[in-house]
């Protein structure tokens, strides 16, 4: 049986990946808007924060790559919604195929696009300065924390694209979670920040997960902040996993 959920799962797969594969400017624009970001705040505003740090580039670079992933799964609820309006959905629950695995698909696919997104950025990040000292350890441990922060966010995605009603509906999820490392320690640092601002970005998902990965690229002590960071990755998974099964389930009955 797990083999079988496997196959289809790949099948699934492949088909989502040949999809974005002849849509390039899905993955274009979605690396365009953090790139531009990053070029922003390093060239025009990075002389005007004071960050404490020697290397503002190293500084932006984690929180760019959250927004790129943000921007990234709003495609996965968008071509979710696509396949729930076209139909395909009701011919592939008639072949004999793992009904789990059609969600499957989008959300392994929702994870090579955005890993493709993230190499990019750290590409021209090294371009522009981006330096770390990290090891292998390290480098696992950020690639692990972005790996649980982009499947709990496709599966928020999986959510719109099961729920929504307009293409512009299960995609529009996404434009908060974009707008979330702005108010974060992404850019500035939190001490800057008013009072009651400096509150929710001390206490919001981002500014963990921003710490975390920053920390560990310096080859600093990540404290308590990289277990924040996954206890909200991973609480958001397992919410956003169990209502999209439900939602789904709901669908297909």
């Amino acid at each position: 049986m797990t083999t079988h959920v496997l196959g289809d799962t790949n099948v699934m797969l492949g088909r989502s990946i040949k999809h974005v594969s002849r849509s390039l400017d899905t993955i274009i624009t979605v690396t365009i808007m953090p790139l531009a970001f990053l070029l922003l705040f390093r060239y025009v505003f990075g002389g005007a924060i004071q960050a404490d740090t020697d290397n503002y580039v190293n500084y932006l670079i984690p929180g760019v790559l959250l927004i790129a992933i943000a921007s990234g799964i709003s495609y996965t609820g968008f071509r979710l919604f696509n396949d729930m309006k076209s139909g395909i959905f009701e011919r592939f629950h008639s072949m004999p195929i793992a009904r789990s695995s059609v969600l499957w698909g989008h959300v392994l696919t929702s994870l090579v696009s955005n890993a493709i997104s993230v190499v990019v950025i750290l590409l021209v990040g090294l371009g522009i300065g981006f330096r770390t000292s990290a090891g292998i350890l390290s480098w696992l441990a950020v690639a692990g924390i972005l790996t649980v922060f982009t499947l709990a966010l496709t599966w928020v995605a999986i959510i719109a694209g099961l729920t929504a009603s307009t293409p512009d509906g299960a995609s529009a999820f996404s434009y908060p979670i974009i707008f979330l490392p702005f108010i974060s320690s992404a850019f500035v640092p939190t001490e800057t920040m008013p009072g009651p601002v400096r509150a929710f970005a001390e206490n919001q998902p981002v500014t963990a997960i921003v710490n975390s990965i920053r920390a560990l690229f310096d080859q600093q002590p990540v404290g308590n902040d990289i277990w924040i960071a996954l206890a909200w990755c991973a609480g958001i998974l397992l919410v956003a996993y169990a209502f999209a099964m439900a939602a789904y389930k709901k669908k297909i009955s």
